[in-house]
């Protein structure tokens, strides 16, 4: 049987993405392995938004695990399931609930982020509304009605949420700019959705709303996307957040609590059946979600939703419905598999082109389980490093031995970035909440 051959592009996107570290945007699905039931889990909570539903999970993983590339393969079958996805990496920047103007650019990104499956590397927001207003056009020409009526029609359901009139008359504006022939007036419309209006005064000049999409709103925003996206013939909005153990690290007890509490009203609202068409996944730490001190489990509300099936617990299993998924380690046959993936697409799909045999792949795992010891189960990430940089050398220098090179390997395991320093979201804030409190007994204890 041939084998499908990996296109130079695709090929040198996955190793240049994998030895730095950073998961791949493209050609995932020539190196996922393992974690089935995981996958099987977020696949009927994806089928669950198709049908007007709404999910809410955390990914839960060690610093390295995978997480990363756990949501991007979540995230290409939402694609496949014709939904729209936007996602966004947490920063001392970028946060779910802010007053400095944190929250608006976390929002901002994940709007720059949203992709489609025609679009499927971002920037998709104009497609998006292009195509609601085509939608609506097919529609008034059916019925024999107006355009502007069945873009009142279609909107109504979000005139009547919080921030819904204003959302509404910036996609009525883009449609008059599309029919005026301004593209001034589409391009503040869009430029007015992906929330880069930082005055009221501004978008009221340009566009005649009294609004701007906020810290404040974020979240109501977010869910009127959803409902639009829907509108425009997707089915549903999944929202991607990763590196949320940037909350964790906010030393401010205020600022971590208002985030937390944010958390919570996703939760809820999702759990309760409150939206529809809307999914979120959140991407953190075990420190991020078990810390009793600064994680999610700091706040009462949250870890009583949060905790773990004791049932599960007792029984030594694992309860794929609890809204906090917990990572499962990589299996010694996965990581063997893994291994010969990344073998076969540094080798553009080529089997006569592979560079080192079996007996390699073996000598490489039970190295670094005698360097690294079990933690190489749980983080991949330095692992597939190393070995790509040996396929580096000896691609290059064919006159040297993989096996000189496998006894030279020198690995350490990832320190995980919970460790990292604290964000200090004093420098420059200008409220009460980001000021740091002195509740937090040794936060602020350095060696």
């Amino acid at each position: 049987m041939s084998e499908k051959r990996i296109r130079p592009k695709e090929r040198d996107s996955i190793i240049q993405s994998l030895k730095s570290g950073v998961t791949p945007k493209v050609g995932i699905q020539h190196i996922q392995v393992g974690r089935v039931n995981e996958i099987k889990a977020l696949y009927r909570d994806i089928e669950r938004v198709t049908d007007g539903g709404s999910a809410f999970r955390l990914i839960i993983g060690e610093y390295g695990s995978g997480k990363t590339f756990f949501l991007s393969v979540v995230r290409s079958i939402a694609l496949e399931r014709k939904m729209v996805t936007v996602n966004a990496d947490l920063s001392p920047d970028r946060r779910i609930h802010a007053s400095s103007g944190q929250a608006r650019n976390l929002y901002s990104e994940l709007m720059r982020n949203m992709s489609t499956r025609n679009k499927p590397d971002g920037n998709a927001l104009t497609s998006v509304v292009e195509r609601f207003v085509t939608q609506a056009r097919k529609e008034a020409s059916a019925k024999n009605e107006s355009v502007n009526d069945v873009i009142h029609e279609k909107l109504a359901r979000l005139s009547e949420m919080v921030g819904g009139y204003d959302f509404a008359s910036v996609v009525e504006a883009y449609w008059n700019g599309h029919e005026q022939g301004n593209d001034d007036l589409k391009a503040n419309a869009i430029r007015w959705l992906r929330a880069e209006y930082s005055t009221k005064t501004d978008a009221r000049r340009d566009l005649g709303v009294r609004t701007i999409i906020d810290d404040s709103s974020f979240y109501d925003s977010l869910k009127l996307m959803g409902l639009f996206v829907q509108q425009a013939g997707y089915s549903g909005l999944l929202v991607n957040l990763d590196e949320m153990v940037n909350l964790y690290k906010l030393n401010s007890t205020q600022a971590r609590t208002s985030n937390y509490e944010q958390i919570l009203r996703m939760l809820n609202d999702c759990l309760q059946g409150s939206v529809e068409g809307l999914g979120f996944l959140l991407g953190g730490t075990p420190e991020f979600l078990l810390d009793p001190r600064k994680g999610l489990y700091s706040y009462e509300a949250l870890q009583s939703r949060l905790a773990e099936n004791s049932f599960a617990q007792r029984a030594g299993v694992t309860d794929y419905s609890s809204p906090a998924l917990h990572l499962a380690s990589l299996t010694p046959e996965e990581l063997y598999i893994l291994l010969r993936n990344l073998r076969h697409v540094f080798a553009s799909g080529d089997q006569e082109q592979h560079l080192v045999p079996d007996d390699a792949l073996k000598s490489f795992l039970n190295h670094c389980h005698q360097n690294i010891g079990e933690s190489y189960f749980r983080t991949p990430r330095s692992i597939i490093k190393a070995f790509l940089d040996m396929l580096s050398i000896v691609d290059q220098n064919p006159q040297v031995q993989w096996s000189d090179l496998v006894a030279n390997i020198e690995l350490e395991p990832d320190r995980p970035s919970d460790v990292d320093t604290e964000i200090d979201v004093n420098e420059g804030a200008q409220d009460s909440e980001d000021r740091p409190s002195n509740d937090d007994g040794l936060a602020g204890f350095k060696i």
